[in-house]
């Protein structure tokens, strides 16, 4: 019999707040049952492993994430629309490390398939680049370009790895004008 107040949207949550405070590779069955003041075996009401929690909890995270992006990114287009698109991920991935990292599992594809967040992800992204004119195999190669340069750079600052003088926002600032220059022309094979 599932234990009153636990549900399996409470334990995503949970786990998603559990990641960012302690780190994705911290979200246990047992350190969720802990916080709960249960034993694991309750949890397996609710859900039935840790591969369909962290699952669960990134489709929960993509949705967010996926919600952040596309409130920054309405109304606009071009250089607004990518600096609105790079600071939320930005933003996002800093502000909730746990559930940033949650968003860049690797899933079943049927798991993806079924993801609203994913879905938008995907959707925003490519209106991004299609607004700068890009069509495949220009798209993929442009999606890998910014989502390496968004990762990197929020990993390194996260990470306190920046160690020159000059500001971090004006690194980041810069970074986002040679992206802008670089999709406006961007070479033919």
């Amino acid at each position: 019999m599932p234990r009153a107040g636990l549900t399996p949207q409470r334990l995503v949550e949970a786990a998603a707040d559990l990641a960012d405070s302690a780190g994705l590779d911290r979200v246990t069955i047992s350190a969720l049952a802990r916080g709960f003041g249960v034993k694991d075996a309750s949890l397996y009401s609710h859900i039935r492993s840790l591969d369909d929690l962290r699952a669960r909890l990134a489709v929960h995270c993509a949705a967010e994430f996926a919600d952040r992006i596309g409130s920054a990114l309405a109304g606009r287009s071009g250089r607004s629309a990518l600096t609105a698109f790079a600071d939320a991920y930005r933003g996002y991935a800093l502000a909730h490390p746990g559930r940033y990292a949650a968003v860049q599992l690797r899933l079943p594809a049927d798991v993806v398939a079924a993801s609203p967040g994913h879905a938008k992800l995907v959707e925003y992204t490519g209106a991004l680049l299609r607004s700068y004119g890009l069509g495949e195999p220009d798209l993929t190669d442009a999606v890998r370009l910014l989502r390496s340069t968004f990762h990197g750079f929020a990993a390194l600052e996260a990470a306190d790895a920046f160690g020159a003088p000059r500001p971090v926002q004006e690194s980041w600032s810069r970074a986002l004008d040679a992206l802008h220059s670089l999709l406006t022309r961007w070479p033919t094979a």
